[in-house]
């Protein structure tokens, strides 16, 4: 296994191993994808056994342009085609009925699949040099923190990877909004940094949150993202307390905080940015670099409750408890 900086010729290496069935790793704006020849049911298997994936748990096929929609769904709303004109490239997926064509492999046996075209010029370089559907979710093994740099799917998957593509920091930091447009009405899925308000202007609708799908997708499960610590979300006035309190029981702590809340600081204090934004960038990579401490407990200080806070609210609460 190799991790090198993409360029013309390693993306074009990288492309090659795709067609010979090989699985690729390489960055997106969200998180890095672990990519396989979404039309080779066997390569797609490879996937599910490097990440210790069940099987029924469907994966996003990511397409170079919005021409390739119709190669990958059927009966494609209106809807659709509005969101993907104003959101793709970029951190959104789109549930659609599936063509025949497309591998049970790939959508969990369903009869829906995710397709996004996402915005990152490596992965676009390589959809392009491929010339193909990569199915890609996280390059992580299932369940753990997802990867936001090169190193960490290193150190997640090993060999298990033919080529890792340098291409530097996901500059989003968690995974693409999921919308399920397979029904009669919208639906969110999974939240991301595309909020449910900002669907909505572009639909003209609502877009339902709390009614039931029977679609399987990313990211559903109730614990999900999660480090191997344990690890704790607590509220700021509460943090001092359960901080002192850990400590008179000889805990080590790591601390993700906004500010500098107990008198001594321990060495594994991680400062989060006070914007939504800059937080989901670092979020991954600061649960990542606690995990690696050796720590008793990670406390998470619980984040501000703003709309567009929800996709770090997601994704904490399946890391995490909650106090």
């Amino acid at each position: 296994m190799h991790t090198l900086p993409a360029d013309h010729t390693t993306i074009a290496a990288a492309a090659h191993l795709l067609r010979q069935g090989q699985l690729v790793a390489f960055p997106t704006e969200t998180v890095y994808g672990l990519g396989a020849d979404a039309t080779n049911p066997e390569a797609v298997r490879r996937i599910f056994a490097a990440k210790g994936r069940p099987v029924d748990h469907p994966l996003i096929v990511h397409i170079p342009d919005l021409a390739s929609l119709d190669q990958w769904a059927q009966n494609i709303p209106d809807s659709a085609l509005k969101l993907a004109a104003h959101f793709w490239p970029g951190p959104l997926a789109i549930i659609l009925n599936k063509q025949p064509s497309v591998p049970l492999e790939v959508t969990g046996g369903q009869t829906t699949v995710g397709l996004r075209m996402p915005n990152h010029p490596v992965a676009l370089q390589l959809l392009q040099a491929f010339g193909g559907g990569i199915a890609a979710p996280s390059a992580n093994r299932f369940c753990r923190i997802s990867p936001t740099q090169a190193s960490h799917v290193n150190e997640e998957l090993g060999a298990a990877v033919a080529l890792i593509l340098e291409g530097g920091p996901c500059q989003v930091g968690v995974e693409s909004t999921i919308i399920d447009l397979s029904g009669l009405h919208p639906h969110l899925l999974r939240p991301g940094q595309i909020s449910r308000a900002a669907i909505e202007t572009v639909l003209g609708e609502s877009v339902l949150i709390s009614a039931p799908t029977q679609v399987r997708t990313s990211g559903m499960m109730a614990v999900h993202y999660a480090p191997a610590t344990r690890a704790l979300r607590c509220p700021s006035e509460r943090l001092p307390e359960l901080y002192q309190q850990l400590s008179r029981q000889h805990k080590k702590i790591g601390l993700m905080v906004s500010q500098h809340l107990v008198d001594t600081a321990p060495a594994a204090q991680i400062l989060m940015p006070k914007d939504a934004d800059l937080y989901a960038q670092a979020l991954y990579a600061s649960l990542r670099k606690l995990d690696s401490l050796h720590l008793d407990i990670i406390l998470i200080e619980q984040p501000p409750d703003h709309d567009d806070w929800q996709a770090i609210h997601d994704r904490l609460s399946k890391a995490s408890a909650r106090l």
